[in-house]
């Protein structure tokens, strides 16, 4: 019984790092085609870099449309780069997860918590490139004024809370906690990942 339940688990923390780099890989693509999208609005010759001037108050002076590019430009860069390596840093931590010896005697110099830490720093990244990612969304409103970028932040205040915060029972009580720690336990009848 015991053994099936750690194959359940591994299968579980197997599919868990796929889905992040599959989510990792949509965000970077979509990152790189806003970089694109941008970068073809910077260089075109079109008056689209004038955007509803009128309609909604806001500096839509030269200077300050570059700016608002620039700044857009880079936080997509950013998030693109952050999910890049973590999309490297997961891919190591699968391979280094299937290289730990179960036996002692191969003295490989890997260690448990040397592959946690390389799954946790892809974890981390994953988390930095979606935060870019989502802050580009009031960026990308800024270019038409500063109305829309803050109904978006206060818009997205609630949605980042409760993708972050996980609530749970336990014996009573309810805590949020934020992106809860990995442990990794090594038993001698057992060589399960408790989370």
């Amino acid at each position: 019984m015991r053994a099936q339940n750690n194959e359940k688990q591994a299968i579980l923390v197997v599919q868990s790092v796929r889905n992040v780099l599959m989510g990792s890989t949509l965000v970077a693509t979509t990152s790189i085609l806003f970089c694109t999208g941008v970068a073809a609005v910077l260089s075109s010759t079109y008056a689209v870099k004038k955007p509803l001037s009128d309609a909604v108050f806001g500096a839509h002076g030269e200077y300050m449309m570059a700016l608002k590019y620039v700044v857009l430009l880079l936080v997509f860069l950013l998030a693109f780069l952050c999910h890049s390596l973590a999309i490297c840093t997961l891919n190591q931590a699968s391979f280094l997860v299937n290289a730990l010896s179960p036996s002692p005697a191969l003295h490989l110099p890997l260690t448990r918590d040397y592959v946690a830490d390389v799954m946790e720093r892809g974890f981390r990244l994953n988390l930095a490139g979606n935060r870019l990612f989502f802050a580009g969304a009031p960026l990308l409103l800024w270019i038409f004024g500063p109305v829309l970028p803050c109904l978006c932040s206060m818009a997205m205040l609630p949605i980042l809370y409760n993708i972050d915060m996980v609530e749970y029972v336990q014996k009573g009580s309810s805590n949020g906690e934020a992106n809860a720690k990995v442990d990794m336990v090594d038993t001698e009848s057992d060589q399960s990942t408790e989370v």
